[in-house]
C-alpha cells in the first residue's frame, strides 16, 4: 500500500503545470516592462502587490475547488495552509511559519527557494525592488476573499543579500461575512 500524499503534494498532483522556465522568465519580462513603464521603484512594488491581489481574489476559488482544504479555524491554521499547500500547489515549494507574535496575529513565511527569481540579478538602481511583491498581493487578495483583511510585506530577500526569503503576515481582521438577502423578507 502506497503511502498518503501530504495535502501540499496532492494539490501540486491536482493542477496543470506549465514549464517552470518560462513562468520565470514571462514574470521576469512582466517586472522589466513594469521598470520601464514607471519611474520609481516603489511604484513597481505597489502594481505588483496590486497585480497579485487581483490574481489572489481570483485564484482562491480554484485553490479550494482543488486543494480540499476546509476552512481554517485560526490564523495559525491558515498560515500553514498557505505555507504547505498554497506554495506547493501554485510554485512548487513549500514555506516555513515562524517567529509568531504572543496573540498569533502576526508570523514570518520563510522560503528556501524561490522559482520566481530563477535567472535574475538585481541592478544596482533597482535595489529598493521587492522583485516578489506579486505574491504578498496574491496572499493579501486570496485571504480577503476568505474573510482575513491581512497585510503582507517582504523582510529578508535572497536577491538583496539576504539568507532567505521572508515575508511577513499580519492578521489585522476578521471582515464579517454580508450576506445578499435577508431570511425574514
Amino acid at each position: 500500500m502506497a503511502p498518503a500524499m501530504r495535502p501540499g503534494d496532492a494539490a501540486f498532483a491536482a493542477v496543470e503545470h506549465v514549464n517552470a522556465e518560462l513562468f520565470t522568465l514571462t514574470y521576469g519580462a512582466i517586472v522589466r516592462q513594469l521598470l520601464t513603464d514607471f519611474e520609481e521603484v516603489e511604484q513597481v512594488n505597489k502594481q505588483l502587490d496590486a497585480m497579485g491581489y487581483n490574481i489572489g481574489i481570483r485564484l482562491i476559488d480554484d485553490f479550494l475547488a482543488k486543494s480540499n482544504v476546509t476552512r481554517c479555524s485560526e490564523f495559525r491554521e491558515t498560515a500553514d495552509v498557505i505555507a504547505k499547500v498554497g506554495f506547493k500547489m501554485l510554485l512548487g515549494v513549500t514555506a516555513t511559519v515562524s517567529n509568531w507574535n504572543n496573540d498569533s496575529t502576526e508570523c514570518s513565511l520563510i522560503l528556501e527557494e524561490n522559482p520566481l527569481v530563477d535567472f535574475v540579478e538585481l541592478p544596482e538602481t533597482c535595489q529598493g525592488l521587492h522583485y516578489c511583491n506579486i505574491l504578498c498581493g496574491v496572499i493579501r487578495g486570496a485571504l480577503e476573499m476568505v474573510s482575513m483583511r491581512t497585510e503582507v510585506k517582504w523582510v529578508r530577500d535572497m536577491l538583496r543579500g539576504d539568507d532567505a526569503y521572508e515575508m511577513r503576515l499580519k492578521m489585522l481582521d476578521q471582515i464579517p461575512e454580508a450576506y445578499p438577502y435577508k431570511d425574514d423578507e
